[in-house]
């Protein structure tokens, strides 16, 4: 008897298989096989199996590392007799029908009682049955390691699959980046988009690069990391907008569009140039890698400097030909460029293309034609990351602003159904920005949904796929981390809702938009209206702030309460789980961090309480109560500020475990803060991490206490009453 197999994905999936059967035998991999074939019974694995491999290699280095890491087991090297694990490179072992790229990448696992054979048809593809091996391995009723008896034979269906790493707000420490290319390796995706803006040191023009950026020998360190687990590390140099890392500094200011930083004038030589000489600076630092994100982001104003008519043809075709220019450089260099193409290109316009650009975004339906005929190749674009603060809304959620089914369905569907299918697809880019300051630690639920979906679409859905993560990544000790995620996803949009939006004081407007110069160009700030003083000489108080918060007050209590047991259960998995308690120590560092902000609305609602009662006895004439009262309320406000202040400084330290000080001074170098001209980031309106304390120190607790505090004295002083405790860090009622 044998049970169903789980049909290869030779072209797009008509519908998945519901849930998996590995998964229903309890075997969790990440990404789902394209064919098993499953047997009765498990085969038990232990340190009495050998590893009989022709030569070291990578795959197995990393069956005997993690084996050791993840299941405490000692694998030896050695042929001969008794249990061993064949690894083998044997070309044409699974036929795929795919091109040549994508069949080195294929394998076959096959596990019986006394011999697992691993046979990759190239060295990626054995690599990757390895990782497969690894991921099967679990711990049954009587505590030992078993594998399902059977034969998996796999293979990806797209051939580039891209995690994003984006580091225009903040920038990762080398072991931080080690780290995420091996999780990028054991989910089996192979390319990185490092988005690097000014974290790399560009020799030709050393005034870009970031203090403390990364130098050309540390790049290429990282690079040489991936490329020996089959990942390619490909640059992504932001040009010729979303410049503001290049133009913010005065020997470059002659270069901006229109006089704004957030694009170069594309009709100045000088600008290819610059361009150019970055791109050739960042090739030179990363040898070993075939493709070349050369952006074309956002390119909103194509042209606006030059002596054409800026309209929407010109603009279109400036455009075009900076594209056809540095696909041509980058050829030249032999790099495949892929590019983001979109706005302001004109459909008419889309036949003038370079064959061998890749669209990397596939932004409107009416280019595909064009790029059929041109034969292009397309990726499947999806963003795991919008515009939320503080945590990714990954799954299903309800909140202020409606129902949504989460990035992670959302990328199912379009990886799976989008137009790319209708072109001709070679890959999948999972964005994950970093506009919004979320921490990578963050992004991981979403990566592995990009590589899951980029290897194989359609196969395990959301649910499964949220299910296999949790143990893959975390390890089977892990309990409960779904609701973990949803109660951090709630608390997250509560925590951004719960602010008002207010036209800035501090930030001027910005430039435009897509939709043309001048546009949405109004920048907001988050903060909160503090409760009204006392007014003397009687402590008459309107109390405001209950009124208008009313709606947060009473949900907050609820918030607190789930955030309460969201952190008791962060606490209970870092001591259960066996892998990447730094992530959720990032978790822990961010709940506590959207706990106070529930423990600050309950304690400005008390202080306005407090000052209250403090008019009343003022009114029935109990001068030293009505004084006790205020000093409560001064007091409470004081600890609340010293808490979130406290707090903060915490998850600083828990964030730069893993990642430099944000806008770091290095070197006698200072950081140059300036904002994007077009984009209202969050995580942009500081050059340090106090972004995320902007909207609690916006209300200026400090100086309302300061004003409380005369006013007590005033009234004291006046009733002749003595004051205690002012200031005192201690809990009131």
């Amino acid at each position: 008897m044998r049970f169903s197999v789980l049909l290869a994905c030779l072209a797009l999936p008509a519908g998945a298989q519901e849930v998996s059967e590995l998964f229903l035998r309890g075997y969790s991999v990440i990404p789902a096989p394209q064919r098993v074939q499953l047997e009765p019974g498990e085969v038990v694995f232990g340190p009495d199996w050998r590893i009989d491999a022709p030569r070291d290699g990578i795959a197995v280095r990393s069956l005997i590392a993690d084996a050791a890491s993840f299941h405490m087991i000692a694998l030896d090297r050695g042929a001969g007799a008794g249990k061993r694990v064949r690894l083998a490179v044997q070309p044409g072992t699974v036929s795929t029908g795919l091109d040549a790229e994508i069949d080195k990448q294929a394998y076959r696992l096959r596990i019986a009682d006394r011999e697992i054979e691993i046979a990759g048809n190239g060295d990626p593809g054995l690599f990757y049955g390895v990782q497969t091996l690894l991921q099967l391995l679990k711990r049954d009723s009587a505590g030992r390691l078993v594998l399902p008896r059977g034969t998996i034979e796999d293979w990806p269906r797209l051939q580039l699959r891209f995690l994003h790493w984006d580091t225009k707000h903040h920038q990762d420490r080398m072991e931080t980046l080690k780290r995420y290319l091996d999780w990028t390796a054991r989910f089996k995706a192979n390319m990185i988009g490092f988005e690097l803006e000014d974290k790399f040191e560009y020799p030709s023009h050393p005034a870009i690069g970031a203090p403390g950026a990364f130098t050309t020998a540390e790049l290429q360190e990282i690079v040489d990391y991936g490329l020996e687990r089959h990942i390619q590390v490909v640059p992504v140099v932001q040009a010729p907008a979303h410049m503001a890392y290049v133009l913010k500094h005065p020997e470059f200011a002659r270069l901006r569009a229109d006089g704004n930083n957030y694009q170069s004038a594309m009709c100045d030589p000088q600008t290819y140039d610059l361009i150019f000489s970055m791109y050739d600076d960042v090739i030179k630092a990363t040898k070993g890698v075939d493709y070349f994100y050369v952006s074309t982001d956002e390119v909103y104003y194509a042209g606006i400097d030059c002596q054409k008519t800026y309209n929407d043809e010109n603009r279109s075709l400036m455009w075009v030909d900076f594209t056809r220019r540095a696909t041509d450089f980058m050829t030249k260099r032999g790099r495949r460029p892929l590019a983001w193409v979109e706005y302001p290109l004109l459909p008419e316009h889309a036949g003038m293309l370079p064959p061998a650009l890749i669209d990397g975004v596939i932004g409107e339906e009416e280019y595909l034609e064009a790029e059929n005929r041109l034969g292009m190749r397309q990726m499947a674009y999806v963003s795991m990351q919008g515009a939320e603060f503080l945590f990714p809304q990954s799954l299903p959620h309800a909140g202020a602003r409606g129902f949504s089914a989460g990035h992670l369905q959302s990328a199912f569907e379009s990886i799976r159904n989008g137009r790319h299918w209708r072109g001709k697809p070679i890959g999948v880019f999972g964005a994950a920005w970093d506009d919004s300051g979320l921490h990578n630690e963050t992004f991981w639920l979403g990566w592995s949904a990009v590589a899951q979906w980029g290897w194989n679409p359609g196969a395990a859905r959301p649910e499964q796929h949220v299910a296999d993560f949790m143990k893959v990544y975390y390890g089977p000790g892990a309990a409960g981390l779904t609701e973990v995620y949803r109660s951090m996803q709630r608390q997250a949009d509560e925590w951004q809702r719960t602010w008002d939006l207010v036209v800035s004081k501090a930030r001027e407007p910005g430039y435009g938009n897509s939709y043309g110069k001048g546009i949405g160009t109004t920048r907001y700030d988050q903060t909160l209206d503090p409760p009204p003083l006392p007014a003397m000489p009687d402590l008459e108080i309107k109390a405001a702030f209950g009124d208008k918060y009313a709606t947060y007050l009473a949900e907050n209590r609820h918030r607190m309460l789930e955030n309460d047991a969201l952190v008791t259960s962060l606490y209970e998995n870092i001591l259960r789980v066996d892998r990447n308690r730094y992530n959720l120590e990032v978790y822990l560092a961010l709940a506590r961090f959207m706990g106070h902000h529930w423990a600050l609305l309950d304690g400005l609602h008390g202080a306005e309480r407090a000052m209250a009662r403090a008019a009343e006895s003022a009114r029935n004439g109990k001068p030293e109560e009505a004084v006790g009262n205020l000093v409560g309320a001064h007091n409470r406000v004081g600890r609340m500020q010293k808490d979130g202040e406290r707090i903060f400084g915490e998850l600083t330290r828990v964030f730069e475990k893993s990642r430099l000080p944000k806008g770091l001074s290095a070197g006698g170098r200072k950081f140059v803060h300036v904002l994007d001209d077009t984009k209202d980031h969050w995580a942009d309106r500081t050059p340090d991490l106090g972004y995320m304390m902007a909207p609690e120190r916006s209300i200026g607790l400090e100086a309302w206490q300061k004003r409380l505090g005369e006013v007590i004295q005033a009234y004291a002083k006046r009733h002749n009453v003595p004051v205690k405790g002012l200031g005192e860090a201690r809990l009131e009622e």
